[in-house]
């Protein structure tokens, strides 16, 4: 599943639920460039530039730290674009 900048706005609790519940090994980032900004750029255009604070979030969700999730999901995403 593509977690993305919506994770971080606050009317996302269903989204946060599943992120929390969904095991690490099935998750990869995403920016949906260029729109979906997360806070605190939304409303702005959108980049990979943005991904730590999907990250950020997701940390705070999981209770893992942020090169956890940096690394599973590099390695995700290397697995399902057979890199």
């Amino acid at each position: 599943m593509g977690i993305g900048g919506v994770l971080t706005f606050k009317n996302a609790r269903k989204l946060k639920e599943v992120v929390e519940y969904m095991p690490l090994e099935q998750l990869v980032l995403e920016t949906d460039c260029p729109y979906l900004a997360p806070v605190p750029n939304r409303g702005k255009r959108n980049s990979s530039l943005n991904l730590s604070y999907v990250i950020d979030e997701i940390s705070a969700i999981k209770g893992i730290t942020r090169d956890e999730i940096i690394e599973v999901t590099n390695r995700n995403a290397k697995k399902l674009y057979h890199l």
